[in-house]
């Protein structure tokens, strides 16, 4: 008996540290990637970081959803009253849950079927398969209508009764494009695959169905487009009295 004992009764003794792990070896224990990072002393997966880091991402949206709404509305006291006492906020959060199931085909449904109970809940109807940029505020909100193929840029303003819809039953691009930093008025409707430019204003209970240049305001039934007025040109001052009296003169 030369004391060698068979492979199959040989023992591995066991791994030692605090990180140890009873997983078969694999590519990892043999030069190739790490399958686990340290994080903090403790083996963290590529999977759990990637959840800590969606969650982080979701609670930012919120919180910004939160500011804005508190910034835009004078009688916001705080970032508990807007969680819990403002409709529009609630509608964009379930819209951005409907949204994300709307990305998959199989979730179409139910994704739908979210839209319609945030409609119930708020007055707010807003399809999950439209496209909604940062920072969107809906003030008051009920009667609220954003169409399925609408665009809506990054911090837009909608008050009461707007509707962002179609002037067609086809399929393909029937809605408006709202570019960044618009404001849509109380009851107005925004009508067709048109184009309302960034800065833009769209005034109460106006109907618009031409596109409008960004920084323009659009007023009336149908909206007549107002252009920005260039600054005044004011005469230089100077210093010298004789170059004013010249000027005068």
């Amino acid at each position: 008996m030369t004391g060698v004992l068979p492979r199959a009764s040989r023992t591995v003794p066991p791994l030692q540290g605090a990180g140890a792990s009873t997983r078969a070896a694999g590519p990892a224990d043999h030069g190739g990637a790490p399958a686990r990072k340290r994080a903090g002393g403790r083996d963290v997966a590529p999977s759990g970081r990637s959840r800590v880091s969606r969650l982080r991402s979701v609670w930012s949206t919120v919180r910004e959803d939160l500011e804005v709404a508190r910034q835009r509305d004078p009688a916001a006291r705080s970032l508990l009253e807007v969680a819990l006492a403002y409709p529009g906020v609630h509608a964009v959060w379930a819209y951005r849950v409907a949204h994300t199931m709307w990305r998959n085909p199989a979730l179409r449904l139910p994704a739908r079927l979210v839209s319609q109970l945030a409609r119930f809940v708020t007055g707010i109807e807003i399809h999950p398969g439209a496209t909604i940029g940062r920072r969107l505020f809906i003030d008051h909100g009920m009667g609220v209508v954003v169409g399925e193929t609408t665009v809506v840029g990054d911090d837009v303003l909608l008050f009461h009764g707007t509707t962002l819809g179609g002037r067609s039953m086809t399929k393909g691009k029937r809605h408006p494009t709202i570019g960044d930093r618009v404001t849509v008025g109380a009851g107005a409707k925004v009508l067709g695959p048109i184009w309302v430019g960034d800065d833009a204003q769209v005034g109460a209970n106006a109907v618009v169905v031409k596109d409008v240049p960004p920084g323009a305001v659009a007023v009336g039934v149908p909206a007549t487009i107002r252009l920005p007025q260039p600054p005044a040109r004011h005469p230089q001052s100077v210093e010298d009295p004789s170059q004013l009296i010249e000027y005068v003169i």
